[in-house]
Formats: structure tokens, sequence, C-alpha cells
């Protein structure tokens, strides 16, 4: 049986909000990137803590920590990120969550991504040392415009750094805005690396983002794949219907809705079970 999450802060910014409609809808857990407007990483204690209780009171568990870490330009300073990565480490631990999302540094368009791997390498290597010693699983997700934006460039992060802390979230709307055919130039390759999937579908003709199965992410080939693979592990809906930018999306409360109508009613075609 797969375990669906989702971004709630595509709900509403307001996180009761968020709470009260994952939960109308049945999920058990969610994937948490802000609350009352503010990413999770800006919260503070007492923001946090209301976060803590609301979720327990209802019944949510948290999947991922959606976090920003790894989106500065691979020019800007390490140092205060990697600080920022700490503090992601102990707010997942706060929420009980097992992952946090991060990326892999924007680079320049008009410059060569190749050109600055050791640099990225390096960087990632450091995030990895933080989730080793916090126990956390790290989510490397293909981001356009970031050096990991293409398969063979993802799946050269994580054999570089070698860590099991560190795998990969697939996100295939992002991979059809790169110019990727997700399932026929990334499955087979990345597979084993793979560990969460994201749930945005996108069009190939204009990079717009539509529900689950109506794009060119190839999700249909994409989930018989898991099915067949025996893959068992969280599927996140990231809509992105309403708004879309660089530090997250915005769908509302019956946009999301029909998201998640998409892709569960995708599944029962499929006769996969989920929860």
């Amino acid at each position: 049986m797969w375990t669906l999450s989702g971004f709630v802060d595509e709900i509403d910014a307001d996180f009761a909000t968020q709470c009260r409609v994952a939960s109308e809808l049945g999920l058990g857990y969610v994937e948490i990137r802000s609350a009352w407007g503010t990413n999770v990483l800006d919260l503070d204690d007492a923001q946090l803590e209301a976060v803590r209780r609301q979720l327990e009171a209802s019944g949510l568990r948290v999947s991922s920590i959606g976090s920003p870490i790894g989106k500065i330009k691979i020019e800007d300073d390490f140092a205060p990120h990697l600080e920022r990565m700490r503090h992601a480490a102990d707010v997942a631990r706060l929420l009980g969550a097992p992952f946090i999302r991060i990326f892999s540094f924007f680079i320049d368009t008009a410059d060569d991504p190749d050109a600055h791997r050791d640099e990225v390498l390096r960087r990632m290597r450091a995030l990895a040392e933080v989730a080793e010693q916090a126990d956390v699983v790290l989510l490397h997700e293909n981001e356009k415009e970031i050096y990991g934006d293409v398969p063979r460039r993802c799946h050269e992060i994580v054999e570089a750094v070698g860590s099991p802390h560190l795998r990969l979230a697939w996100d295939p709307a992002n991979f059809v805005q790169v110019g990727v055919r997700p399932f026929d130039e990334g499955y087979a390759l990345l597979r084993p690396d793979v560990v969460y999937m994201q749930i945005k579908d996108a069009l190939a003709a204009d990079g717009s983002v539509v529900v689950a199965g109506a794009g060119d992410g190839q999700l249909v080939e994409t989930v018989r794949a898991l099915r067949d693979d025996g893959f068992d592990g969280f599927f996140s809906l990231e809509p992105h219907l309403a708004l879309a930018g660089t530090h997250g999306g915005f769908s509302g409360a019956d946009l999301f809705t029909q998201a998640w109508r998409a892709f569960t009613d995708l599944l029962t075609e499929e006769g996969i079970a989920y929860a």
C-alpha cells in the first residue's frame, strides 16, 4: 500500500486549515514547507510548537520537511547555509520527519553546470554529513536551473557523495520543464536511489503545470514501473495549479482536491492501494 502526503501550504496559508483539508481528504501524512505564510525554517520556537500540536490534534504525521536548503546560487556563501541545514535537522526531529527535501544550488543559465561539479559535490557532502549526524535522510529534488536538474547529474550527486542519508525525490514536472522525458530518460538510471515521489505533472509544449496524468511527465508509466518494482514510499502532492515560483507554489483547497482526485483516480485505475 502506497502512502500519500502533500505540500499542504498549497491549500491555505493558515496551518489549521491546511491540516483540516488534508484530514478531510484522508491524508495521514503531510509535507511541511510553510505555515502562516512563513517558511518552516523561519518559524520561531512558539510557532513550531503550535505546528507540532496542530499536527497531533489532527492525527497527522510529517513525511518530509519541504526545506529550501540548496536554493542559493553556487557562488553564495555556504557557511550560513550549512548552519541553516543544521536547523532544518532540528526541525525535522521536532516534527518527527524522516526526510528533508534539498536542492543542489542554482547555476546561472549562461554558465555550464558541469564547471561547478567539484563545489556542488563538496557542499552536498557537507549537507549529508549533517543528515548522518541527525539520522535523517536528505531528498535531492531535480529542480530546474540547479546543478542536479537532469538525470545524469542527479545520479552523479548521489553516487559521488555515497551516503545512505542522501537519496532522490522524483519530480516529473521539473524534468519535463528542462526537456527531459522522465520515464524514458531517467527511470532506469535513477530508480535505485529514488525513495520519494512528488506528484506534479507538466506540458512539454510550454512547461505549464497540470494535474497528474494530464501532462508529459509519464506518470502512468512511472507508477506502473514502481508498482512492479515493489516501491514502498511516499507520494507527495505538489500541484502548483494556481501559482508556481522559485520557492513554492499555491493551488487553494479546491485545486488541491482536484490534484488529489486526479492522482488517486490514476492509482485506482491501475489497481494500486493507497492510504
